[in-house]
């Protein structure tokens, strides 16, 4: 057991994902690349694209929402406003967030449920459609996580591992849902039109206690870049969420962690074994391994995430969680960028019972 987790340390002890079944990636492609006014930049953002580390990307829209045909949702004459998408939110975040559910070992004695979702509201919320569908105690304990964007998945865990501390017996349902494919804009902008050709709609779900086999849950870490905060914007608008994502991340991301406070921040005493990386995109992960000086299969597992699933804002991280923790790792940190620019952080390790 690493040095840093007390034998109750909060530990993951099972968790399980789920993606939509329709592939939209390449469809996306052709919907973004119409839009440009001339072919020359319609080939330059083809090419652009296809070096972005992605080959698949999931929706919830299905049939002719999902293939852009004439009259579906997206090529209707007008963009879908934010009462439209939210409809569609209500629709099919609950069940999918019920599939990812499902792929748990159990979720028998669940005293907390704690949702992660930056793509949707409404109310009754998910904490409370998921707890009447398990059918869980009416008086189970309820926090929701909203908007914060990527970062988020962090921020789920670091709430159910403060849970599980203040209350050693508790045992923990935390979820993470976003349907990101509810939010694509019309544009003309090459920028724009790559940043939302990387996001997809995902969920998962872990279950976090104080006790048996799990990634035990450690340290917190936070950061806000200075002067940054115009670089990623996350703001509602009357056709859906409208996301900013500057080109610029990247190389500022880079700086930040090339700088020594900031990699002792990170690293610690000892590089760990497992970098769970939220892959926000092929040039934000080469910025992370560009700026920690990292060995290029340190984020195989985000790279991985990346290719098959897109990024699927807070749910993303704990899809590559999942993949490292199949190994056991006995040192690890999360680290999850997002609208600041900030960075939320949280160091975990595998540990075996409590006793």
């Amino acid at each position: 057991m690493p040095a840093n987790f007390a034998s109750r340390a909060p530990r993951i002890n099972a968790i399980a994902t789920a993606v939509p079944d329709c592939d939209v990636h390449e469809r996306y492609t052709e919907w973004a690349a119409s839009q440009l006014d001339d072919e020359r930049k319609a080939k330059l953002f083809r090419r652009m694209e296809s070096r972005g580390g992605i080959s698949h990307r999931y929706s919830v829209l299905t049939g002719g929402d999902a293939a852009m045909d004439f009259g579906s949702f997206y090529m209707n004459g007008e963009e879908p406003g934010t009462h439209a998408r939210m409809e569609r939110y209500a629709a099919h975040a609950p069940d999918l967030a019920m599939q990812a559910i499902a792929g748990l070992r159990s979720t028998e004695g669940i005293t907390h449920i704690v949702i992660a979702s930056c793509t949707g509201f409404l109310a009754p919320g998910l904490d409370q459609i998921i707890a009447r569908r398990l059918g869980l105690s009416t008086g189970v304990e309820r926090v929701s996580i909203g908007f914060m964007g990527c970062y988020a998945g962090v921020t789920l865990l670091r709430t159910a591992a403060h849970i599980v501390r203040s209350d050693p017996s508790a045992k923990v349902l935390a979820v993470s849902v976003e349907l990101c494919s509810l939010h694509l804009q019309r544009s003309d902008d090459i920028e724009s039109l790559l940043a939302m050709g990387q996001f997809a709609d995902g969920a998962a779900a872990v279950i976090v206690s104080g006790e048996g086999d799990g990634l035990g849950l450690g340290e917190g870490l936070s950061l806000a870049l200075e002067e940054s905060d115009e670089l990623i914007t996350w703001t509602i608008g009357d056709s859906g969420f409208v996301m900013h994502l500057s080109g610029e991340v990247p190389g500022k991301l880079a700086e930040a962690l090339d700088e020594a406070s900031v990699c002792e921040a990170i690293t610690g005493d000892a590089p760990p074994v497992a970098w769970a990386v939220h892959p926000g995109g092929r040039s934000v992960l080469d910025a992370v391994e560009r700026g920690l000086s990292l060995p290029p299969a340190a984020l195989a597992a985000s790279r991985s995430v990346l290719d098959t699933c897109g990024n699927m804002s807070s749910a993303t991280v704990l899809f590559v969680l999942q993949k490292l923790a199949k190994n056991k790792p006995e040192s690890g940190i999360a680290l999850a960028f997002g609208p600041g620019l900030a960075m939320e952080g949280l160091r975990f390790g595998w540990v075996s019972g409590h006793a």
